[in-house]
C-alpha cells in the first residue's frame, strides 16, 4: 500500500541480477479496495509495474512472491491473487519451481515470522520448492541494534504508519535474497535442461 514491498523488490531485482544469465521481471498484483478507501488511507498511487495474471507464473523459472501483512498473514489483495491461482494448481502447473518469500509488517510483533510462516502453504499446495534465505545473510541476520524486519524465511522490513521506510540492513538483505535465489533458480533450471 505505502510502497514498502515494492522497494524491497527493487533491491530484489539487482541482486538478482547480479547473477550471470538471469532475467528479473517485476509484477504487482491487482488491488482490491476501492480507490476512495485508498484516499482515506493515505495510499500513493501504485506504480507502473504491470497487474500479473496466474498465468504468467508458469513463465518464470522462480518467484519471489512479496506483500503486506494484514494480522500477522499476507494481505488479502495477494490471496485473492494466489486463490486465484486454483487453475494451475490442479495442473500442478508451478510444482518444481523454486519460490521465496518477503514482507512488510505493521510493528515488530506484527508478523515478521508468522507471514511467511503461514504463506508456505500456498507453495505447498502448488509443489513449489520453497527458498528461504536462512541465516545466509551473515552478520545482518544478527543485528541487535538496529531495527530490523526480516527472519530466516525471507527478507522483510517494518513500516509502521507507513511513514518508516526500509532502512539500509534491510535493503542489504533484500538484495542478498534476490542474488541468493537467482543462484538457486539457475542452478535448477541447468539441472532441468
Amino acid at each position: 500500500m505505502y510502497g514498502h514491498v515494492e522497494k524491497l523488490a527493487q533491491e530484489m531485482k539487482k541482486g538478482a541480477e547480479s547473477v550471470e544469465g538471469v532475467e528479473v521481471k517485476l509484477w504487482q498484483v491487482a488491488e482490491t479496495l476501492p480507490e476512495e478507501v485508498l484516499g482515506k488511507m493515505g495510499a500513493p498511487p501504485k506504480t507502473d509495474a504491470p497487474i500479473i495474471t496466474p498465468d504468467e507464473l508458469t513463465e518464470a523459472d522462480g518467484v519471489l512472491f512479496g506483500f503486506p501483512t494484514r494480522f500477522g498473514m499476507m494481505a488479502a489483495q495477494f490471496k485473492a491473487f494466489m486463490d486465484a491461482t486454483g487453475g494451475l494448481w490442479r495442473t500442478q502447473a508451478l510444482a518444481g519451481k523454486p519460490a521465496g518469500i518477503f514482507y512488510s509488517t505493521g510493528s515488530q510483533g506484527g508478523g515478521q515470522e508468522t507471514t511467511p510462516l503461514t504463506a508456505i502453504t500456498q507453495l505447498v499446495h502448488h509443489g513449489m520448492l520453497f527458498v528461504p534465505i536462512g541465516y545466509t545473510f551473515g552478520a545482518g541476520m544478527f543485528e541487535m541494534e538496529k531495527v530490523k524486519g526480516g527472519s530466516p524465511y525471507g527478507a522483510g522490513t517494518f513500516a509502521g504508519d507507513g511513514s518508516r521506510q526500509p532502512s539500509e540492513l534491510e535493503l542489504g538483505q533484500a538484495f542478498h535474497q534476490g542474488k541468493y535465489f537467482a543462484g538457486i533458480a539457475k542452478k535448477l533450471k541447468g539441472t532441468t535442461a
